[in-house]
């Protein structure tokens, strides 16, 4: 697990050493262990690196041993052991013990082909020195980020946009579009991000970008082309047992030691058993929960699943001067703005995990794989209703995160101005989908392609990383997000509760009762905190914050400010504004500014 960045330069240029040093400082966090920069030609690479696998050997960016290919990568590929074995017998021996190496001697075979050989989480920058060609790749689900910008005199990409703010050329600029995305949808989603001409590399999809600095878009993988099964549930329980297994086994694959984050809910419990199964033993394993507030936790429930298994467990109690002083160093972790709470205790777990630890498993992705959330399921009233309302996705993804009467009075005018409809992501993905499917596959479908990379993983690639440590989501691997994708509906949902086959599957592993508890989710008491004087002394910061004034309209804050004290609505306008007003000063005005861990957030909302 690691930080990359670099660029491809026009033809004549070569690259700045200490521009490439500079990029690198701000993935620092990604990779503590070692760094190393590698200039050829009109490219420039440069990695920081967490070491995982091949501890002694995996200095990047790695050179092939004729000279003429070079790579800086971030992530594991599970299954270099089979590949390196395959690779062996065609005569491409590999000289470390890294993972990555698996990626460059690929390549050295079988082109751009080798991506679909691949299973892990990754993305990476290659070098072709003989075709002369940058290429950036990354993995199938988006575990992995990577991000891209198109220059007058070059292409640079990095890991996280902090790291290509120090060679823009003037002063970043917010996109209005992915604005308005985050506060409408709680996150943007598709190629744009927040800050104008900066991309993603999309899921599944690799770069290739010649010396005239002309990018051809290579699609390796879509979910598109899953095709739905008819199957009996003993056949498809056995499959899922193989499948498991071999995922697990993959997935285990490190030279540290590793951990659990445990919630107490299914998923998480699954992975505690599967390790057990496969022998992980007594490892370390952390859940999180709340002092002083009203809402519930799964402490107990967590505990109860350690103990089943044997881990060594460390539960975490949380006051809530605790959870929000991580705001501001969780929006710089993030680089992205997207409203999810939970944010705010995963950085204080992967704090505490990463005083021991490098890596840690982590249960996210199951509920997309096996249609475990109730929006993929609701009663046909609720769809029929939403769908005349809000055409175009089934009655999905149609809510707004902001109530209509604050859109109207707080959004200044370019943000009004913005053409393309806030749903565009989530039309787009559903009308893409086969005809073959049926709605709870576009449902989970959209939801792999809009909120699993450009929300759910965005928490948990970058809460863990900003403190050195590698999260493994093994319900990811893309063998079972086709499995889950292709069962019938039938498998997935019953009597409107989701996940029907993993828990059939699970029950004889788990302690005894644990499936029959409701399903709490990682939820965060932001209503406990977000009152009172807090709420006031936000709003007069607000009015301050150089971004909130030039993106919407102040006199409407104290409004604002008074709904959400007496009771009726606002907190999550208010808090999506307090979310911005930080990016803003961290992202925009005075790019380099890195909070602590634990701060006022108040304090951070102006200089």
């Amino acid at each position: 697990m690691c930080g990359i960045a670099g660029f491809i330069l026009r033809d004549g240029q070569r690259p700045d050493p200490e521009q490439l040093e500079r990029m690198a400082a701000r993935l620092a966090h990604r990779g503590p262990d070692d760094s190393g920069i590698y200039c050829a030609g009109p490219v420039g690479l440069a990695q920081t690196r967490l070491s995982i696998i091949g501890l002694a050997t995996g200095h990047q960016p790695l050179v092939s041993e004729d000279g003429r290919l070079a790579l800086a990568a971030n992530g594991e590929v599970y299954n270099y052991i089979e590949l390196n074995a395959a690779l062996r017998e065609q005569g491409r021996s590999p000289r470390t013990g890294s993972d990555s190496e698996t990626i460059l001697l690929s390549y050295a075979l079988h082109g751009l082909e080798c991506l679909t050989q691949l299973r892990g989480m990754y993305a990476f920058a290659l070098h072709d020195a003989h075709t002369r060609r940058l290429i950036l790749g990354r993995d199938r689900l988006g575990i992995k980020p990577l991000f891209y910008i198109s220059l007058p005199d070059r292409i640079a990409f990095a890991s996280e946009i902090k790291a290509l703010l120090p060679i823009l050329p003037e002063r970043p600029q917010v996109a209005p579009g992915a604005l308005r995305q985050f506060l409408q949808n709680q996150f943007a989603s598709g190629g744009d991000t927040l800050i104008a001409g900066i991309r993603r590399v999309l899921p599944g999809e690799a770069l290739v970008i010649d010396a005239d600095l002309h990018i051809e878009r290579y699609r390796y993988w879509s979910a598109l082309d899953v095709v739905p099964r008819t199957i009996g549930f003993e056949d498809v329980r056995a499959e899922l047992a193989d499948l498991m297994d071999n995922v697990m086994r993959e997935h285990m694959r490190s030279d540290v030691p590793f951990g659990l984050f445990l919630s107490g809910g299914v998923d998480s419990a699954v992975l505690a058993a599967m390790l057990h199964d496969h022998g992980a033993g007594h490892i370390k394993s952390f859940s999180v929960g709340y002092r002083g507030t009203a809402m519930a936790h799964e402490l107990d429930e967590a505990a109860r699943v350690a103990a089943h298994f044997g881990l060594d467990h460390q539960p975490l109690e949380l006051d809530l001067a605790q959870v929000f002083g991580r705001i501001p160093h969780s929006i710089w972790c993030a680089d992205e703005l997207m409203r999810d709470y939970a944010s705010l205790p995963t950085s204080i777990l992967a704090e505490t995990a990463g005083a021991e630890l490098k890596v840690v498993f982590s249960g996210e992705g199951g509920d997309e794989v096996f249609a475990g959330y109730r929006r993929y399921h609701p009663r046909w009233p609720e769809r029929w209703f939403k769908s005349i309302l809000h055409p175009g996705s089934g009655g999905f993804r149609t809510r707004s995160q902001w109530v209509r009467q604050w859109s109207r009075r707080l959004f200044g005018s370019s943000l009004r101005s913005v053409s393309t409809p806030d749903r565009a992501p989530f039309l787009n993905a559903w009308g893409e989908t086969p005809a073959s499917w049926s709605d709870l596959q576009r449902r989970q479908y959209t939801d792999l392609v809009t909120a699993l990379p450009d929300n759910l993983l965005v928490k948990t690639d970058r809460m863990l990383m900003g403190f050195g440590v590698e999260g493994r989501v093994p319900f990811l691997d893309h063998r079972l997000v086709e499995f889950g994708l292709a069962l019938p509906d039938r498998l997935k949902v019953q009597r409107h509760q989701g996940k029907w086959l993993l828990k059939r599957w699970a029950e004889p592993r788990l302690p005894p009762g644990h499936l029959e508890r409701p399903k709490r989710g990682f939820h965060v008491p932001v209503g406990d905190w977000l009152r009172g004087e807090v709420a006031k002394q936000i709003g007069q910061r607000l009015a301050q914050n150089r971004g909130i004034r030039d993106w919407f309209q102040v006199d409407a804050i104290p409004a604002l400010v008074a709904a959400r004290q007496s009771g009726q609505g606002g907190s999550r306008e208010l808090f999506g504004l307090m979310q911005f007003a930080i990016w803003h000063r961290l992202f925009i005005e005075q790019p380099g500014l890195k909070p602590d861990p634990d701060e006022d957030p108040l304090e951070w909302i102006t200089g």
